[in-house]
């Protein structure tokens, strides 16, 4: 990637052309999965820059001048940046004349610590991060700036929260040529690398075959969820997140997903449910006897899967894994595979000119059921 803070930045560690790393990639997972699985690795790449859909950045004042910042390779220093190509083209556009607007207007300037964007299809939220007290004074300048560079903007300090409008955050995802829409709120959890999401619900899609129902575990607001659910008769999905559960139901209605059940519960209380230790009044409208579960889908955080929730999912045919973090994946691996085969692997590659690396399984029971 040309970019003229390469090695200074820390925020890219491979510096290798792009061809090479996706070797490095492929070669190591290879090797370090090849006790689970020596079938054919499906690898997905990235574009090598203008990738990334969001992004954070801090902010530095010298004087009436601000500039971005990012964590220098060298530990506990931070480089001073005008450009990131990592971003793409929509932020990427926009970083300068944010930041030239910013710097021309006291009352927004001061006491500005950090600013984070997501971009998407309906436009792109800039986030303003204060140590100060936000007044109207302020707030009448926020809109100004939000108008100027028709762009939503959300500030944020101590207590406070206040946007230039209302929020309406809407991105489209194209999947195997299918157009999926999808709400999102500005804490979400938003795959940042767009084009190799959309391959990774692809590849989720390919290892349904002959599905009955599904069971997803951290489903979020509901990436995996709405595209496969076409897939099933029904859907059961849990998460713990208030507002990821509201964006799943939306999105329900956006994309005419009708065979859907969230529920707001982490991988203990469902588990709980479903060996009928205690009842739970959210489960008040569901029967969870009247599902035929063929799949389960787990997209866990960077810790992986406990041993409680592995022995769990063991009690389904089919297990979709999809992983942030290689490590805990082989660790899980390590128990799951014990009951179940993996039948694919894949390799998806959401952050070029990085070592980090995600994966996806699909696990087969080796008895019948």
């Amino acid at each position: 990637m040309d970019c003229k803070y390469l090695k200074e930045c820390g925020s890219c560690t491979l510096f290798t052309p792009y061809s090479e790393q996706i070797s490095f990639k492929t070669d190591l997972i290879k090797q370090n999965f090849s006790p689970f699985y020596d079938g054919k690795f499906d690898v997905f790449s990235s574009s090598p820059k203008h990738y990334r859909t969001r992004a954070e950045f801090g902010i530095w004042h010298e004087g009436s001048k601000l500039s971005y910042t990012m964590h220098a390779s060298e530990k506990g220093k931070k480089v001073f940046i005008d450009e990131c190509p990592k971003v793409c083209e929509q932020i990427s556009h926009l970083m300068p004349r944010l930041l030239e607007s910013l710097q021309d207007d006291e009352v927004l300037r001061t006491k500005l610590f950090g600013v984070e964007f997501i971009a998407c299809k309906s436009g792109t939220l800039v986030t303003l991060l204060y140590h100060k007290k936000l007044d109207g004074e302020f707030e009448a300048a926020m809109k100004i700036l939000a108008n100027k560079l028709d762009v939503m903007i959300l500030a944020r300090s101590r207590g406070q929260k206040l946007l230039s409008g209302e929020l309406n955050l809407v991105d489209e995802l194209n999947v195997d040529g299918q157009i999926y829409k999808f709400s999102l709120s500005e804490n979400a959890f938003i795959q940042p690398n767009k084009a190799v999401n959309e391959k990774m619900i692809a590849w989720a899609k390919e290892c349904v075959q002959g599905g009955a129902d599904l069971l997803e575990l951290y489903c979020g607001h509901g990436n995996f969820t709405i595209p496969l659910s076409f897939k099933f008769k029904n859907v059961l999905a849990t998460e713990i997140s208030k507002s990821s559960i509201a964006n799943a139901l939306k999105n329900c209605e956006l994309n005419g997903a009708e065979n859907i059940k969230f529920l707001r519960m982490d991988a203990d209380e469902l588990m709980s449910a479903f060996a009928g230790v205690r009842e739970f009044n959210r489960l008040k409208d569901i029967n969870l006897s009247d599902f035929n579960f063929s799949h389960v889908l787990v997209d866990p955080p960077r810790a992986g899967l406990s041993e409680s929730v592995i022995n769990f999912i063991r009690n389904f045919k089919n297990i979709i894994y999809i992983s942030c973090n290689p490590e805990t994946l082989k660790e899980n691996l390590n128990e799951l595979t014990k009951s179940h085969k993996v039948i694919k692997f894949a390799l998806f590659d959401q952050f070029a000119n990085t070592h980090h690396i995600e994966c996806g399984v699909l696990l087969e029971a080796k008895d019948k059921f």
